[in-house]
């Protein structure tokens, strides 16, 4: 499984306190070598920011999902995320 990132959103990781970069980070390697990662996954009704999302502590983690790549749109705490 491979992880793509979306082009402004390393800038919004590098934002987020050092703790919680670590935690995602960890996180979302941990879902890449899993067999399906969307088993941990929600689908989001809302495709026009991605069709799924991680859980990852009080952050979403909003992506794509095709041909074994995981690419990351969107990662922001729950409260801003979705606004």
């Amino acid at each position: 499984m491979e992880i793509r990132f979306a082009k402004n959103i390393i800038k919004d990781i590098k934002k987020l306190d050092s703790k919680v970069q670590t935690r995602i980070m960890k996180k979302l390697l941990w879902f890449a070598r899993q067999n399906d990662p969307l088993n941990f996954a929600d689908f989001l009704t809302d495709s026009e920011i991605g069709r799924y999302r991680f859980r990852i502590g009080d952050y979403r983690v909003i992506f794509d999902f095709e041909n074994d790549i995981i690419k990351i749109n969107l990662v922001g705490h729950r409260r801003d995320i979705y606004k």
